[in-house]
């Protein structure tokens, strides 16, 4: 065989797939049909978490005056210049954190459309004219997952953003209806609003961040609602025309009555789907199920045992952090044997607002519904130290444990830093601990960390009738 791994893709799980079996000597060929990096660097994470910084910068600047004495102002956003210092940034990156590093670990990046054929092999319509045959011992597929859009009567005519093109405006306009009220569609949302944008946010389902539990979820609605975001829960996006140069948006609520809506740019996160279309798979024998996912088994293996996927591509969480796992696991399996799979139960996840929505491990309607006797503890963050000398108290802590044991079975923040502190809990989790071990840890007095060791603490006392740095 030419190579010993030929991976079709370039984002997350790619590289991760490409430096590991660099590293144990393997020869390796990726091909990629359009940018270099994938989805995360390109259009995903790095240039959403840059603007959204940039936008909670501003925010800070606007809301300085919940300090006693000081005074701050934000000037008009010149937008144009912020989009240019997101592209330096998401270049800059590319270049050092992709291209660079394929040439510093010797791999070629093939500029095409690759296309299996029998043998398996892959065939690459190349960029530049002409095609090129490439044979391998072993192929992954990382194709990743692209914005998807929902049947809306009047959308085509109309004309859309997704998160994509969204960070891609020439200019900022002054009214956006975003449709989608998950963690994508949220982050936009509050992203555009802080940028000075009149925002609307449209949901399906019953609540805001749908998979979140009910308490953060009601949470993130009151603090959309108080910085100006409209929200419009259990209502459906019926039909859409433009009038005037505006979107006009029919709304349909669950009980039938109908609302408009209308905004000069119309942005549409309602989810993502996986890329399968025009690789040939079915020449291969590899099965794609029934929201276009290459079907893998636990260990990430197709049906054809010389291909594998990995990522976005096959159905699993859309985190770049399962992305880079999965190409490891593809490495060790294919060539080493290692027979390894993923444990997915404490996998976190957050969801960039501010402040942040971030959870590990079960929901209280998951743990019931998998048999637990649980019982589970709300801590406003009115009761954090670290919140009240933010002088921000908007959030909350939920943690869920097994009655009796007092075993956590999942932790829910949402809170400035819920990043950082959902870590935490993933340990917790790991190492099955037990609310009432939480509770007598070490843990450092001022740090929204200790939101945690104070929900715990419920669990077996009144912590209103604690100090504030009392253990």
């Amino acid at each position: 065989m030419a190579f010993e791994l030929a991976i079709i893709g370039s984002g997350g799980s790619a590289f991760a797939a490409a430096i590991a079996a660099r590293r144990s000597g393997r020869s390796v060929v990726m091909v990629e049909r359009g940018i270099v990096g994938g989805t995360c660097v390109n259009t995903g994470c790095v240039p959403s978490k840059a603007l959204l910084a940039a936008a909670e910068a501003r925010q800070v600047v606007l809301s300085a005056d919940r300090f006693p004495g000081i005074r701050a102002s934000a000037d008009e956003v010149a937008f144009a210049e912020l989009i240019a210092g997101k592209a330096d940034l998401v270049a800059g990156m590319r270049q050092e954190k992709y291209t660079a590093l394929a040439a510093e670990y010797g791999w070629e990046i093939v500029a095409g459309q690759a296309r299996f054929g029998e043998g398996p092999a892959l065939d690459v319509a190349l960029a530049g004219g002409g095609t090129r045959r490439i044979e391998a011992e072993h192929y992954l597929v990382a194709t990743g997952s692209a914005p998807w859009t929902a049947p809306v009567d009047g959308l085509e005519e109309v004309g859309y953003l997704t998160s994509t093109t969204a960070m891609e405006l020439p200019a900022l306009p002054e009214s956006m209806l975003v449709v989608g009220g998950n963690y994508v569609g949220l982050e936009q949302a509050q992203l555009f609003a802080r940028l000075g944008v009149r925002v609307d946010v449209v949901e399906m389902l019953e609540r805001l961040a749908p998979t979140e539990e009910p308490e953060i979820s009601a949470a993130l609605a009151e603090i959309f609602l108080d910085e100006g975001i409209g929200v419009h829960e259990g209502t459906v996006l019926s039909q859409v025309r433009r009038e005037d140069g505006q979107v006009v948006a029919e709304l349909r609520d669950a009980e039938g009555a109908t609302r408009q809506l209308r905004a000069d740019e119309l942005l549409l996160a309602t989810g993502r789907t996986p890329v399968t279309g025009g690789l040939g798979l079915d020449a291969v024998g590899v099965r794609v199920g029934e929201r276009d996912e290459i079907v893998v088994d636990e260990r990430l293996r197709t049906d054809n045992p010389r291909i594998w996927a990995a990522g976005d591509v096959t159905g699993h969480p859309q985190f770049v952090y399962v992305a880079g796992a999965h190409g490891a696991v593809v490495v060790d399996n294919a060539f080493h044997h290692a027979e390894r799979r993923l444990d997915y139960h404490h996998l976190p996840r957050v969801t960039f607002t501010g402040p942040q929505a971030a959870a590990a491990g079960l929901t209280e309607a998951e743990a019931q519904a998998r048999g637990y006797d649980c019982e589970c503890r709300v801590l406003p963050l009115g009761h954090v130290p670290r919140a009240l000398v933010n002088r921000d108290a908007r959030g909350l802590v939920k943690l869920v444990a097994e009655r009796g044991t007092g075993r956590l079975l999942g932790a829910h923040v949402l809170a400035d830093g819920a990043g950082e502190v959902i870590a935490t809990a993933v340990y917790a989790l790991h190492n099955q601990m037990s609310v009432y071990d939480m509770g007598e840890l070490w843990c450092p007095y001022l740090t929204m960390a200790e939101a945690l060791k104070l929900a715990a603490q419920t669990f077996t006392r009144d912590i209103t009738k604690l100090s504030c740095c009392a253990a």
